[in-house]
């Protein structure tokens, strides 16, 4: 049990006290102590329960029940509801557009139970009929839920890696084994989990696989040398080639690579043609042999690599060594979950020269967002904060941010003597997120535009195998940024990775800079760079054009170059 599994059970409550029409006292008291509590840094798990029931939005009754939750692992509540709950009611909860109450209307007045119900109500013109709901909303459920479908046997890229990693460490017990496919090329989005293993008898390691408890075959789908099934609770599959131990590098390299990547034609052969000519001690070697330097898995796209440009390129890919800041990031001034200098400190002990804080802007509201006297208050603990590391000896700098919202109309959320307070200003897009391309290009366009922005922050608002995003002219946006002198994010988060890694190379070409962040909500955050510099070097981003990469004195010297008034 842990502080995330505990929300998310009081979170399932409150929707499920929605879904049943309780009273509103009942669903704010499971409401606030989730919103809370996912907020706290205090461990659940451990804190003692006259401790727990002094937590922000608990009190007593909230406090035994969280520790009914981390004594038995359910809740008596919950269970409850659950049992007068159809099992495909929970799937609707994905659904981008629709909450509890709508999904009671839909559940009572038509009798929907599942999804394909939902679907087929929708097409069929059901739902719009439903009082409050409309061709829009039929619209908006019918996208979103389509969405749904077609990634429902996908991963983001974090679970992938850590699935594989779960049934790497099991096999490699027993047998040589490496993950291979789209989880070790860092692909943002992952269609099949797969694994190179090595043994002399393929039926050992078939023998073995069987005897997990957490995975189960596909029996027709597998064949003598490739083990073929899922993880029981994930719908993704899993394929475990089997090797012998003399090829086995040569097919964790074939596995690793696409296939326009070894078909490339270099010096009257190809990678691939090399590879099974004869066995590898490394993958090093097999580059090596046809005059090639080495080229990591995210590199293997099978698109300009292999060119003598990109080639060339190589040493200067960004790292996650050569990053000395991170930006974008909040705190407990807004819906951060660590006060300012935790996380200050916390990044200057990973090696980082400075914290770049944008905490949400005051039209978040359900983010906590500043207004102009919270700002004014932030910007006294940071100045008091930057003077007690100089006081340390500490060579660390906070820089004052702000993540604006861009309005409907593409201004930002304050008015020019709020915007020339900051350091630097990320602009994004929350709300009205429903938009024609042309709309949102003009949203955009104009944010770009503005004096005060420094980056232009998740620029599609995708949420990967959640939300789309909206539609956006990738070149006229970075057109824009170029024009303006306005970064570029990458949004680090595996939930967004969003510029796509695609945008990179026109990005370069235009000499727009790309800005790796993390969009850390809590310390642990900033380990999702670690995401954004692999899909950073599937697009061929350069230490130099990285923002970050920018030394303190750098940074402050780019900042103060920038600023206005």
């Amino acid at each position: 049990m842990t502080n995330e599994a505990i929300v998310e059970l009081l979170e399932l409550t409150t929707k499920l006290l929605e879904l049943h029409g309780e009273n509103d006292f009942k669903i704010r008291n499971f409401q606030n102590a989730a919103f809370n509590l996912d907020k706290t840094t205090a461990d659940l798990t451990t804190v003692p329960l006259a401790e727990l029931s002094l937590l922000p939005g608990v009190g007593k009754s909230m406090a035994s029940k969280i520790d009914e939750i981390r004594r038995t692992g359910t809740l008596k509540d919950l269970n409850d509801l659950l049992a007068q709950t159809p099992e495909g009611i929970l799937d609707m909860f994905r659904i981008k557009g629709i909450g509890p109450k709508k999904i009671r209307v839909i559940w009572k007045e038509l009798g929907i139970t599942d999804t394909q119900q939902l679907l087929l109500a929708c097409e069929n013109g059901e739902i719009a009929k439903l009082k409050g709901f409309g061709e829009k909303t039929q619209e908006t459920i019918h996208t979103n839920l389509l969405f749904l479908q077609s990634n429902s046997s996908k991963l983001r890229m974090d679970v992938a890696q850590v699935l594989a990693e779960v049934l790497c460490e099991a096999l490699e017990k027993q047998f040589p084994t490496q993950i291979t496919g789209e989880v070790r090329q860092k692909a943002e989005i992952v269609d099949l989990i797969q694994l190179v293993t090595a043994a002399e008898n393929s039926a050992e390691v078939q023998k073995f696989l069987n005897t997990l408890e957490f995975v189960q075959q596909d029996e027709k789908a597998s064949t003598p040398f490739i083990w073929r099934g899922k993880f029981l609770d994930r719908s993704i599959p899993v394929e475990v080639r089997i090797s012998r131990p003399q090829t086995f590098i040569n097919q964790v390299f074939i596995r690793s690579s696409s296939p326009e990547h070894l078909t490339q034609p270099i010096a009257h052969s190809t990678l691939l043609k090399t590879t099974l000519k004869e066995p590898h001690d490394t993958e090093e070697a097999i580059y090596a042999e046809l005059g090639l330097p080495y080229l990591s898995p995210e590199l293997r796209n099978g698109t300009d690599e292999l060119s003598p440009e990109s080639l060339q390129r190589l040493p200067d890919l960004i790292t996650w060594e050569a990053l000395k800041g991170t930006v974008h990031n909040h705190s407990t001034w807004s819906d951060g979950k660590h006060t300012l200098e935790q996380m200050a400190r916390a990044a200057a002990d990973l090696g980082l020269q400075y914290l770049g804080i944008a905490d949400h802007s005051k039209s978040a509201t359900y983010a906590n967002g500043l207004s102009e006297e919270r700002i004014y208050q932030q910007h006294q603990e940071i100045d008091q904060l930057n003077e007690r590391f100089r006081a340390e000896g500490l060579d660390f700098h906070i820089f004052k941010g702000i993540e604006s919202d861009i309005l409907g109309d593409g201004s930002l959320d304050y008015d020019t003597d709020v915007l020339k307070s900051f350091d630097f200003v990320v602009a994004s897009v929350h709300s009205n997120l429903k938009m024609t391309e042309e709309k949102a290009m003009q949203r955009l366009i104009r944010a770009i535009e503005n004096p005060y922005t420094t980056i232009i922050g998740h620029p599609t608002g995708r949420l990967l195998l959640s939300r789309p995003g909206y539609p956006v002219d990738e070149r006229k946006l970075i057109d824009a940024c170029a024009a303006n002198g306005v970064v570029l994010e990458l949004n680090a988060s595996p939930y967004r990775l969003d510029a796509d890694w695609r945008w990179i190379p026109y990005a370069l070409e235009k000499g727009v800079r790309i800005s790796i962040n993390p969009d850390a909500h809590h310390i642990e955050g900033y380990q999702d760079m670690h995401y954004g510099v692999a899909v950073a070097r599937k697009g061929g981003l350069t230490r130099q054009m990285t923002f970050n990469t920018l030394t303190q004195s750098e940074m402050q010297a780019y900042l103060a170059q920038r600023k206005i008034g």
